[in-house]
């Protein structure tokens, strides 16, 4: 899927470097998405995993999903918009980081 992709991507050096190595980097994906995940979840270091996560979509649009046409229809672009607010606003007051900020004012 990854040579089917590399010339029709606008980042074929990023489909180069998962082609070098797919083990690792299919490694470092699932270690990534996994931490994105567990980070919303949990709200601990959610703005950080917003980020981890909007990178994850940006590298799969501009890779994977770069020649769907129409372009709406790659779901990558709706997933990068979607850790925007979370990224912006950061975790609500049901969160982790809540918690700790609380936890750090009362000291």
């Amino acid at each position: 899927m990854m040579r089917g992709v590399r010339d029709s991507s606008a980042l074929p050096a990023l489909v180069d470097l998962a082609l070098k190595n797919p083990t690792g980097f299919g490694y470092a994906i699932a270690f990534g998405e996994l931490a994105v995940g567990l980070g919303t979840l949990l709200g601990l270091f959610a703005r950080v995993a917003a980020l981890g996560g909007a990178l994850i979509s940006l590298s799969l649009w501009l890779t994977v999903s770069w020649q769907v046409q129409p372009y709406y229809l790659g779901n990558d672009l709706a997933y990068l918009m979607s850790w925007l607010p979370l990224l912006l606003a950061g975790a609500s007051m049901l969160s982790l980081d809540r918690l700790l900020a609380v936890r750090r004012r009362i000291r």
